[in-house]
């Protein structure tokens, strides 16, 4: 008898080289995919990094501002002083901005003392900003601390931050840029901090690249006063209400002459 043979109907499997051809393919996007995700990833771990590195000085270049900004005011009574030098080859600066009242005896007292300062601090091996606060009239509340501190404890330099590897403080006067500053308050201060690793000078002080100093010019005359005259123009009647004019519109306005402007501004 003749035995029936079986025959298999279905489709052919993959061969040997098929599947090592798949598997390349797969292996090859694999690696091109992971080497996106890990360049993407390097990115913006780039990204963050500057962000964190300029968010520090950004802050402290604020504070600064804000001082200014909240103790300013046009009169002979707030005095402002800077100085500049290097202390172990870093470049430090200090800015005091001191304010004063009369009081009911006609004695002159110290509203309020601001002092910005970097000090090298051995243990640190770098320099440390300090900020300092005192008033001759009692406790005021510091918004810069969001807390009020006792009397003994106005006197403090309270260090700020650590890591400082260059701070300078100039007067804007003329445009010229003046390392040292005593008096009436000047039209502007540019503030200069880095925290970035410093290199050592020829004359064997420590500074920093310009790409990596993060700078900030306060304005200290922002504005200017300019008088004007306002006319009062007798309401015109004849078209009927609608047709009157308002007395507050800005044609009505009208500025002194330059020549008078440049003799106020000349007197301030």
């Amino acid at each position: 008898m003749r035995k029936a043979s079986i025959k298999f109907a279905g489709r052919r499997g993959f061969s040997l080289a098929e599947v090592l051809t798949a598997l390349v393919i797969a292996s090859m996007v694999l690696v091109t995919v992971l080497g996106i995700y890990s360049r993407a990833e390097s990115v913006s771990a780039t990204i963050t990094r500057k962000l964190d590195d300029s968010r520090l000085p950004s802050e402290v270049l604020q504070r600064i501002a804000e001082d200014l900004d909240r103790i300013i005011t046009s009169d002979t009574s707030t005095k402002v002083n800077i100085s500049n030098k290097f202390d172990n080859g870093y470049s430090t600066a200090q800015l005091t901005i001191t304010r004063t009242i009369v009081d009911s005896e006609k004695k002159a007292k110290v509203f309020e003392n601001i002092i910005w300062q970097t000090s090298y601090d051995y243990d640190a091996g770098g320099l440390i900003l300090y900020r300092h606060r005192s008033s001759e009239i009692g406790l005021l509340e510091d918004k810069l601390l969001d807390a009020e501190r006792e009397n003994w404890e106005q006197g403090l330099f309270v260090p700020v931050c650590s890591g400082v590897t260059f701070f300078k403080i100039e007067a804007i006067n003329g445009g010229e840029y003046l390392d040292k500053w005593s008096g009436r308050l000047p039209p502007g201060v540019k503030a200069t901090i880095s925290f970035a690793e410093p290199f050592e000078t020829l004359d064997n002080s420590w500074d920093v690249f310009d790409d990596q100093k993060y700078a900030r010019t306060i304005a200290i005359d922002r504005t200017r006063k300019i008088k004007f005259k306002i006319t009062q123009k007798p309401p015109d009647t004849s078209e009927g209400p609608e047709a009157m004019e308002d007395p507050n519109s800005l044609e009505e306005l009208i500025p002194f002459p330059e020549d008078e402007i440049r003799d106020a501004n000349s007197r301030r």
